[in-house]
């Protein structure tokens, strides 16, 4: 009868593998939690830095090992004679490369951003000085239950006050020059927007095609093609929010335009 009492030895190569891995591991868990209060002042300072305001984030976690950064309770405040920038987020998570080569590319392979209230007041919030540092960059961004408000000067002067309501939008590469730089990548958005004189839309963007329902335009959706604007590398943070500007202008006269045609051609029909 064989003697069970005796294991066979793993071979010397991995044994010496498996030590040297569980090394590692153990060294990258303690490095992640000796970085992490680092790295959340920092990033907390590069968006201060970029918007020339006041930004904190209360708490973070960073897993080198899986490739993780979670942070919770990011704040940007600025009041001053320019205008009024309010910025909060309840959750953020950024996808690392794992086994600690976030220490050497940290950009976010995917950052997911929940919770967010955005409001400003003037552009001219985003007429700022280049930052030393370059901006946050991710490789993919995913918004839930997000508010973004703009009060009548901020992105469209003449438009009154605009309030956006996301539900859930997927964006592509993006460097976050301003806030709203997303928007240049977008890939799918479900929104409600609230116009001036109580009046709302319903708003849905998936493979290029921008629907529009409610308000003036009836409960059928309006449907129009939308060529989103190519982020420019060369483009300020001021310029970045002038080119979003005239953006939404051309797509709310195209919107307008496409209800005047399915109207007269309802009205054709026999």
């Amino acid at each position: 009868m064989p003697d069970c009492s005796v294991v066979p030895r793993l071979p010397r190569t991995i044994r010496y593998a498996a030590a040297a891995l569980a090394l590692v591991t153990g060294a990258l868990v303690a490095t992640g939690m000796a970085l992490e209060g680092r790295t959340r002042r920092g990033i907390a300072a590069r968006i201060a830095e970029s918007l020339h305001a006041g930004a904190t984030i209360e708490r973070g976690s960073l897993a080198l090992v899986r490739g993780r950064l979670d942070l919770e309770a990011l704040a940007v405040h600025r009041d001053d004679a320019v205008g009024h920038l309010a910025i909060t987020i309840d959750d953020l998570r950024c996808d690392l490369l794992p086994l600690g080569l976030a220490l050497v590319a940290g950009d976010c392979r995917e950052l997911a951003i929940s919770g967010a209230r955005f409001e400003v007041s003037s552009a001219a919030l985003f007429k700022l000085r280049p930052p030393r540092r370059p901006p946050l960059h991710a490789g993919r961004v995913v918004i839930d239950d997000a508010r973004l408000v703009f009060a009548p000067t901020a992105l469209v002067p003449d438009a009154g006050r605009i309030a956006i309501t996301i539900a859930h939008a997927e964006v592509g590469d993006t460097r976050f020059k301003t806030p709203l730089s997303w928007l240049f990548a977008l890939r799918a958005l479900d929104a409600t927007i609230e116009l001036p004189a109580g009046l709302a839309l319903e708003l849905g963007y998936d493979h290029g095609l921008l629907r529009v329902s409610g308000a003036l335009f009836g409960a059928a959706p309006v449907t129009v093609p939308v060529a989103l604007p190519a982020a420019d590398p060369g483009d300020d943070a001021r310029a970045e929010i002038a080119r979003l500007g005239a953006f939404g202008k051309d797509v709310a006269q195209r919107l307008v335009l496409q209800r005047v045609a399915d109207w007269l051609e309802s009205r054709s029909s026999p």
